[in-house]
């Protein structure tokens, strides 16, 4: 084991008095290109990054899961069948969420005792919370001897962010976590969940800029976005017919019938419309290797979401424009939800280290603040590691 995972076994046997115990990761993710598209039932393309969560966790004989975040040095205790939100230890609502969805679909669920640890920056948009339901979903369904198919999985871990946690996200993160392929970005239909895996060239490494700043605003304003999105869907439905979402409206019906949407509901539903169209041309863009393009339009992604979406902030703008004259660099632009967080950049590899180095200084310069910058490939999915040495 790394020694990452001793400190994680270690932390378990000072919980639990037991060295014995099952360890599993699940990572976060990075947005490459397709931003609120997936709560519309559109298209995204992630990636896993390596960046990931950890659970050492073994199986109880009875109803009881004992819970502690090592990020936090904290302990949670609750029953199966018995889960309440947790307002004073909120990292543990994404566990008692997963149990809930769990137990449902499997009643003869035995409880865990689990130790949590994760190096994925917390608000930062680089999905934390999906890692955390991720890992402990296939920590609590394998110690049980169960198995789940890896879409049932992420739908469920979804629904215990969206209807225990209140955070109302598309399925994204969570696919991405599950499905992630080392190598591979995700071409991910949000509605029919269907996962194209879509090779990233070696010759590039994605580079991911925290900002620092902290995303205070983003779950309300998620979703306040994501209403304005279905008032959209019911004006251009009633003009249209047969309009689920805005996954379902052309460029050109949106153009016709702009004029039906009142602001600032026609700059939502041109950021989605056009950004569905940006990620299926990125595709085809990485297929055919065509980087500068991709660069195009990850730009343009950047632009709409801070104009049509509304949902950038001075240092995510300023971000974008730091690393986009930076040697090396083919795209940048905001990811994750927006008001704070990362960057994802797209660099050249054997530029990598000057480009993080500029980065560094000049926002730093700007702002006074140090960011943290992450570089990565796309990472594997969530999976077992094995019993603890």
């Amino acid at each position: 084991m790394d020694e990452r995972l001793i400190r994680l076994v270690d932390r378990f046997e000072e919980a639990y008095g037991s060295r014995s115990c099952a360890l599993f990761r699940a990572p976060g993710r990075v947005n490459l290109i397709g931003e609120h598209t997936d709560y519309n039932e559109g298209y995204v393309l992630p990636m896993a990054i390596e960046l990931d969560v950890l659970v050492a966790a073994r199986k109880r004989p009875d109803r009881l899961v004992r819970a502690y975040s090592a990020n936090y040095e904290e302990g949670v205790e609750f029953l199966l069948g018995s889960m309440e939100r947790d307002g004073e230890h909120p990292w543990s609502n994404y566990v008692r969420g997963v149990a809930l969805y769990a137990v449902q679909r499997f009643p003869s669920l035995r409880g865990i005792d689990a130790v949590i640890e994760g190096n994925v920056p917390i608000g930062s948009g680089l999905s934390s919370s999906a890692a955390i339901e991720t890992a402990t979903a296939l920590a609590l369904l394998s110690l049980n001897g169960l198995s789940m198919e890896r879409r049932e999985m992420a739908l469920l871990c979804q629904r215990a962010e969206n209807e225990f946690v209140g955070a109302r996200c598309g399925v994204m993160d969570q696919l991405t976590s599950a499905f992630g392929q080392r190598g591979k970005a995700l071409f991910i239909d949000c509605r029919t969940l269907e996962v194209q895996p879509v090779p990233v060239p070696e010759r590039v490494v994605v580079v991911v800029c925290d900002t620092m700043k902290r995303r205070e605003l983003a779950s309300s304003e998620y979703n306040r976005r994501r209403a304005e999105c279905e008032e959209a869907v019911e004006v251009l439905g009633r003009a249209l017919g047969s309009v689920a979402a805005l996954r379902d409206v052309s460029p050109g019906e949106l153009e016709s019938h702009r004029h039906l949407l009142r602001p600032p509901l026609d700059r939502r539903a041109e950021h989605v419309v056009y950004e569905n169209e940006r990620v299926r041309e990125s595709v085809s863009a990485l297929l055919a290797g065509d980087l500068m393009r991709l660069g195009e339009l990850m730009a343009a992604s950047h632009e709409s979401l801070r104009t049509m979406y509304e949902v950038s902030c001075p240092e995510l703008d300023l971000m974008v424009e730091i690393a986009s004259r930076s040697p090396g660099c083919i795209g940048a632009r905001m990811t994750g939800g927006g008001f704070g967080g990362c960057t994802v950049n797209i660099v050249e590899a054997d530029g990598a280290s000057s480009f993080i180095e500029a980065v560094k200084e000049g926002y730093c310069r700007e702002t006074g603040i140090a960011p943290q910058i992450y570089p990565s490939i796309p990472s594997d999915g969530a999976s077992s590691l094995g019993a603890a040495a």
